[in-house]
C-alpha cells in the first residue's frame, strides 16, 4: 500500500519518496512495522490472555510435567495470533499491490494459523494437551496444499512453481514437468512436513521464534535474488517475476519474529501455540514453493529437519524395538536438555541456565544451516 507514495508526480515534489519504489527499504520497513506492532501489543495482549484464561495446559505425563512444565503452568499461550496480526498489517502496508505471490502466501500463513487456533482452543476448552485430532490436522494441511498447487498450476505462467523442481547445487532443474499428482505430492509433503516440524521444534522458550528468525533472514535474500533478473542470472537460479516481494513478506516475518521473541525468551511470558508454530510453518513453505527452493529449505530449515526426524526415528524404533528408545525425549532438543541439566546437578550448576543454553545453541545451529543454504548461491 505504502508504495503508492512512490507515484512520479509526488516523487517529483519530495524526492525521498522514490524510495517506497525499492523492494530492499520497503522490507526493512516491513520488519520495522512488524517488531513495532508486537512490542506495542504485546502486554495488552498477554494481559487479555491471562484475563480470558487462555494459558499452557499440561501433560498428563508425571515425568514430563517434572522435568518441562514445572514453572510454566498459568503462562498465556496462543501467543502466535499476535505473530500472524503483525505480518498481515505490515504486508498489507509494505508489500506491493497487485503481486500474486504476496497474498498466496499470507494466506497460507492465515490458514494455517487458523488450524493452530482450533487446536489450541481444543486443548484449552477440553483442558486436554491433545487437542485437535492429528489425521484432522494433516488432512486439512494437505486440503490447502492442493489449493496451493492448483492455483500455480492454473496458470501456465505459474505452473514451473510447482512442476519443476530445483536442486541447490545444480543449473537446471533436477525434474522439468512434472504431472499435477506428482506435483501436489511434493508440494504437499513441503507444506505439511515444514508445518508439523516448525510445530515439533516449539517445545523451548524462545527455540521455534528464534530458528525461524534465522529461515526467514535466508528466504528474504533468497526470495529477493529470485525476483532479481540479474542476480538470477548471474547466481543462475530459476527467476520468478514478481517474487521479489516475498522478501517484504519475508521481512515482516523476521520482523515479527523478532518482537515476538521480546516476549518469549526465556523465562515466556507468552507461548506461541500451535496457533505461531503451524503460521509459521505455512509461510517458510510457500515461500520456498513460490521461489523454486524447496529443496534448500532441508538446509535453510536444517534444525527443524533434525527435529522431525528425531520424532520419526524415536517412534520407528520404540515400535520395532519393543519399547526402547534412541533418545531420553524426543524432539530432540528435550534430550539435550535432560543431559545438560544432569551434568548440571552432578556438577552443582544452576540448573534454570539449562532451558537458554540448549535454545541459544539450536539458534547458533539454525544461522549456520541458513547461511549454510545461502552459500548454495553460489555453488552452481
Amino acid at each position: 500500500m505504502l508504495q503508492y507514495l512512490s507515484n512520479p508526480e509526488w516523487v517529483e515534489w519530495f524526492s525521498p519518496l522514490r524510495l517506497f519504489q525499492y523492494i530492499t527499504f520497503r522490507a526493512l520497513g516491513g520488519a520495522a512495522t512488524a517488531f513495532a506492532i508486537c512490542l506495542a501489543l504485546g502486554p495488552p495482549f498477554i494481559r487479555r490472555l491471562r484475563r480470558w484464561k487462555i494459558e499452557q495446559v499440561e501433560r498428563s505425563d508425571p515425568a514430563f510435567i517434572a522435568s518441562r512444565f514445572r514453572g510454566k503452568h498459568g503462562t498465556p499461550t496462543m501467543g502466535g495470533a499476535l505473530i500472524v496480526a503483525a505480518v498481515a498489517v505490515s504486508t498489507l502496508l509494505w508489500a506491493a499491490p497487485g503481486n500474486r505471490y504476496v497474498p498466496l502466501a499470507l494466506a497460507t500463513m492465515v490458514f494455517m494459523g487458523v488450524i493452530g487456533f482450533a487446536d489450541d482452543y481444543l486443548k484449552l476448552s477440553r483442558r486436554n494437551p491433545r487437542g485437535l485430532n492429528g489425521r484432522w490436522k494433516i488432512a486439512l494441511e494437505a486440503l490447502w496444499a492442493a489449493g496451493f498447487v492448483a492455483f500455480l498450476w492454473h496458470d501456465p505462467a505459474t505452473r514451473p512453481l510447482v512442476s519443476d523442481v530445483m536442486l541447490p547445487f545444480l543449473k537446471e532443474p533436477f525434474l522439468v514437468g512434472l504431472e499435477f499428482p506428482a506435483a501436489l505430492i511434493f508440494a504437499g509433503v513441503v507444506i505439511v512436513g515444514c508445518v508439523n516440524a516448525v510445530n515439533l521444534t516449539d517445545g523451548l522458550d524462545g527455540l521455534a521464534i528464534g530458528c525461524t528468525n534465522a529461515v526467514a533472514s535466508a528466504y528474504l535474500v533468497l526470495a529477493y535474488v529470485a525476483g532479481h533478473a540479474v542476480f538470477a542470472r548471474h547466481l543462475l537460479v530459476p527467476f520468478v517475476p514478481g517474487a521479489g516481494e516475498l522478501a517484504v513478506f519475508c521481512g515482516c516475518l523476521l520482523g515479527a519474529g523478532l518482537g515476538f521473541l521480546w516476549f518469549n525468551c526465556h523465562p515466556a511470558r507468552v507461548f506461541m501455540g500451535d496457533t505461531g508454530s503451524l503460521a509459521i510453518g505455512g509461510a517458510v513453505a510457500a515461500v520456498a514453493i513460490l521461489v523454486q527452493q524447496e529443496i534448500t529449505l532441508l538446509i535453510v530449515g536444517g534444525v527443524f529437519v533434525i527435529e522431525a526426524v528425531s520424532v520419526i526415528a524415536q517412534v520407528l524404533f520404540f515400535k520395532l524395538s519393543g519399547g526402547k528408545r534412541i533418545f531420553r525425549c524426543a524432539p530432540i532438543h528435550h534430550h539435550f536438555e535432560f543431559i545438560a541439566k544432569e551434568h548440571a546437578i552432578a556438577e552443582q550448576r544452576d540448573v534454570e541456565v539449562v532451558e537458554t543454553m540448549v535454545t541459544i545453541r539450536f539458534w547458533i545451529l539454525s544461522i549456520l544451516f541458513a547461511l549454510l543454504g545461502l552459500a548454495t548461491l553460489k555453488i552452481r
